[in-house]
């Protein structure tokens, strides 16, 4: 069983938007910049709603033609089940194996189920529907597209690795979702990344305290700009142990 990050850390990252979280991670340069976070072809179909974060709990489905395997909704029940395995909070993330979908990866019911179950957030590959009764019961919803009908609809595998947005997905992933896309939080840089995450932010609003003042010009913006790279710097030397 994958061991948790404490409730605190977890609690701050939910703090801070997920462009920050991506460009703290930049700083401990375990990653190629252009990795590691969904495509746009990922959207947040409820943008209002706060940052979340979770654990992943993967799946696959299919929904373009009918399948002589368990029913949807039992195979639901499967997927509850081994979602528990995970610490929580955790991530529903389904990739949808039919290319484009061809029908909706869940509904009111699913969402609800998974809501009920321990998950606190739900990324899908291929579409949604029943947006406006999920969107009752505040439950973070991500996904490439919406449509009105179910098809053929059935989950295949639960807890295997999926490829969303461009992102590949192991279960117990950390991942972090908001109004500007998924994020995953390498597990060994998770607390380093929350503890860092005031001083960034710090240096970001250097400029921007900058910009509000009457007698703001483009000159002193740019030394604006530059003291916050120096404070950012400073903090990846930090990071970095330099």
């Amino acid at each position: 069983m994958i061991k948790g990050h404490s409730s605190e850390v977890l609690e701050k990252l939910c703090n801070y938007d997920s462009p920050t979280i991506a460009n703290i991670i930049e700083l401990f340069d375990v990653r190629p910049r252009t990795a590691g976070y969904m495509t746009s072809a990922i959207k947040a179909i409820y943008p209002q709603l706060k940052p979340v974060v979770g654990y992943a709990s993967t799946a696959t489905f299919r929904s373009a033609y009918p399948s002589v395997k368990k029913a949807t909704y039992a195979r639901i029940a499967d997927h509850a089940e081994k979602m528990q395995e995970l610490p929580s909070p955790r991530f529903v993330v389904f990739q949808d194996l039919d290319s484009p979908p061809a029908a909706a990866t869940l509904g009111e019911i699913m969402a609800t189920a998974y809501q009920r179950f321990g998950a606190v957030g739900l990324i899908t590959s291929g579409a949604a529907r029943d947006i406006l009764q999920i969107q009752e019961i505040d439950f973070p919803l991500f996904a490439a597209e919406i449509c009105v009908s179910h098809g053929y609809c059935r989950i295949e595998d639960i807890h295997v690795p999926v490829h969303v947005g461009g992102l590949t997905v192991s279960p117990g992933d950390l991942l972090h979702a908001d109004a500007n896309g998924v994020v995953q939080i390498p597990h060994d840089i998770v607390d380093a990344v929350a503890g860092v995450c005031d001083d960034f932010m710090a240096a970001e609003q250097i400029p921007l305290d900058y910009l509000g003042k009457p007698d703001a010009t483009p000159q002193g913006f740019n030394d604006a700009m530059n003291s916050m790279i120096n404070q950012a710097q400073a903090v990846a030397k930090r990071v970095a142990g330099k």
